[in-house]
């Protein structure tokens, strides 16, 4: 008899994106630029921008709300806020306090992760960690993010790119056989490398210049890294897994650029029929965009009870990764 073991199965998942749609012509106001260049070079489309005094946290906290609602599970049913954000509302404290007091959670913990466009991925890591370990049997993982608040709006090779919203995942405890057959999160993979972290930041901070900054990014840099960095981690958590890249029903990547979507599926010889694609229509919204792509695909049935899903991001850090699951 197979001794049963503990998986994090998905429950719910939600999204909210602001109602401000920003259409690429919009940057043709004031930009050296075209709806063709950005299409072309992104694939993007359009994306939605916060309004003035609109946060992160109250992003979040919509995505939040749709998540529970989605999982029919009350705010007290949970034991841990995860949070993945590089745009908190203040320095401290964490953007996901915020959302436990607005959400009315009296119980439990709440705390932030910051990796950037990874910080999904890397939440949804710790998250399954807690539930192993037995810390929590129900945890809320959210990626939030405001990137129209520090952008360079001189700068048109990055401006175009980036988008504001937030997408939540509710997992919890269940028994499982410890087979690849199991629903839930079956192997994660992730990774940094600080040598490169020049080559996608922000110029400011806190504790270097006591200012917000602004996004600096070497595209061709980070494009490079990202196909072969994705790819690799891609192969490796699938075969942490007992599964191959031929048993994937489903890829929710981070939503980028659609170059390296379609390069890094190539490069894994899948097909693009089996790849999530939302960057048309939010463009990069770093944290928030693997659940925001997540919440769309179940919405539109691209991604069904019992698929195997991979997601993968890789964002400045260098921080990538990438968790195989059965939806």
């Amino acid at each position: 008899m197979t001794a049963s073991v503990t998986r994090a199965v998905i429950r719910g998942v939600g999204h909210y994106l602001p109602e401000r749609v920003v259409e690429n012509d919009w940057f043709t106001t004031f930009l050296d630029t075209s709806d063709e260049w950005i299409k072309s070079r992104s694939g993007i489309e359009r994306r939605h921008f916060a309004a003035e005094g609109q946060t992160t946290s109250d992003l979040a906290t919509r995505a939040a709300e749709a998540a529970l609602a989605d999982a029919g599970m009350q705010p007290n049913d949970i034991d841990t806020i995860i949070l993945a954000t590089s745009t908190p509302d203040l320095t401290f404290p964490a953007t996901a306090t915020i959302v436990q007091e607005r959400l009315g959670m009296t119980r439990g913990f709440a705390f932030d992760v910051q990796a950037v466009c990874a910080g999904f991925v890397y939440a949804l890591s710790n998250a399954n960690a807690l539930i192993l370990s037995g810390q929590a049997k129900r945890v809320l993982v959210i990626g939030a993010e405001t990137f129209s608040r520090i952008m360079n709006w001189e700068d048109r090779t990055t401006c175009v790119l980036f988008g504001d919203g937030a997408g939540a995942v509710i997992l919890e405890a269940t028994e499982g056989t410890g087979s690849a057959s199991d629903r839930g999160i079956l192997a994660t993979d992730l990774h940094s490398d600080g040598r490169h972290r020049d080559i996608l930041k922000v110029s400011g901070g806190v504790s270097a210049s006591q200012s917000t900054g602004h996004l600096m990014m070497a595209g061709k840099e980070v494009f490079r890294h990202a196909v072969e960095k994705l790819a690799r981690s891609t192969i490796d958590v699938l075969d942490m897994a007992g599964v191959t890249v031929d048993d994937v029903d489903c890829v929710i990547p981070h939503q980028a650029n659609i170059r390296i979507i379609s390069r890094t599926a190539q490069k894994l010889d899948l097909p693009m029929e089996k790849v999530v694609v939302t960057v048309q229509d939010h463009g990069n919204t770093s944290a928030a965009s693997i659940p925001l792509a997540m919440s769309v695909a179940k919405a539109s049935g691209q991604v069904s009870e019992g698929d195997l899903v991979v997601t993968e991001a890789i964002g400045g850090g260098l921080a990538w990764g990438a968790v195989a699951l059965r939806w």
